[in-house]
């Protein structure tokens, strides 16, 4: 991005400011826990870009980058932008309070489609869409879910930064749990509309797209509170500390027992749809091209 601003041309931006600060200090081992927790977000970010480079050959793209640091650099991104498009308002309070923003801002939520279908159709099992990495908390979902009698399928593919994680969660999975790997959306649909429950207890997650897909398909949602999840899903939903294998089989086991509520659903389909989004977005750029 540092790159691309240097033409002069006007820009928006739309950050979805993802904070590991905690996962990096409560679970990440090695060295990257130890700079974590020693150095901060901001420094912890900057080493694994540069280790990205040198061990996947990541290029960060900009010189800039590599010269000013990760913090000045998303400084100089945000109040260079004619305006900033925020998932949500505890998005905008975290970016104030990290990088002391000054260019406008416009809450422009996330969406997902609007999908039409009987929601009361059988449904069972635990469903759990995601890239799996540490942050999306698959192992700990693996361990609560031993301790019921349920099924788990875990959905997407695993991070390529991310691979011993990956050799863990398989090691620790027994016949309770199934690994699909990343299929197109049509598919995924079908999980959705016949799953009792999608749980996805991050560390950190600025909207859950994934929960709010289930949800809008009818699936009662298991996630944290970590990040603005909370803000989407208010108390429609069931929630989970990260860390606590317990506690997430025990929303989990709620979640189960009680019939799916068209509620949230409906809630989804009126104010998190790509209309609404689209809109906004529309709204914002015209004001900045005004």
């Amino acid at each position: 991005i540092l790159k691309h601003i240097k033409t002069g041309i006007p820009y928006v931006v739309s950050p979805i400011y993802v904070d590991y600060s905690e996962f990096d200090k409560k679970v990440r081992g090695g060295y990257a826990a130890k700079i974590a927790r020693i150095f901060g977000k901001n420094t912890s970010e900057y080493l694994k870009s540069m280790m990205r480079w040198l061990k996947n050959g990541e290029h960060p793209g900009s010189l800039d980058y590599i010269l000013k640091g990760h913090k000045k650099s998303i400084q100089k991104v945000l109040n260079n932008s004619k305006m900033v498009l925020v998932n949500s308002t505890n998005e905008l309070t975290r970016l104030t309070a990290d990088f002391r923003i000054e260019c406008p801002a416009e809450i422009v939520p996330n969406a997902t489609d609007l999908i039409e279908m009987e929601i009361n159709s059988p449904r069972e099992g635990v469903l759990c869409v995601a890239r799996i990495e540490g942050i999306k908390n698959q192992l700990n979902l693996i361990r609560a879910i031993k301790k019921t009698d349920l099924h788990l399928t875990i959905i997407g593919k695993a991070s390529p930064n991310h691979l011993q994680y990956y050799k863990q969660c398989i090691n620790e999975a027994n016949d309770q749990v199934s690994f699909v790997d990343h299929i197109d959306q049509e598919e995924l649909r079908n999980y959705y509309s016949s799953t009792k429950v999608h749980a996805m207890v991050s560390w950190f997650e600025t909207t859950g797209l994934s929960s709010l897909e289930a949800a809008s398909c009818g699936a009662n949602v298991v996630i944290s509170e970590k990040g603005d999840q909370v803000e989407y899903f208010e108390n429609d939903v069931f929630y989970a500390t990260p860390e606590d294998v317990e506690s997430i089989k025990k929303a989990i086991l709620k979640a189960y027992d009680v019939p799916v509520s068209t509620k949230l659903r409906e809630k989804i389909h009126k104010k998190y749809n790509w209309k609404e989004t689209a809109k906004k977005t529309m709204e914002a750029y015209n004001r900045v091209l005004n």
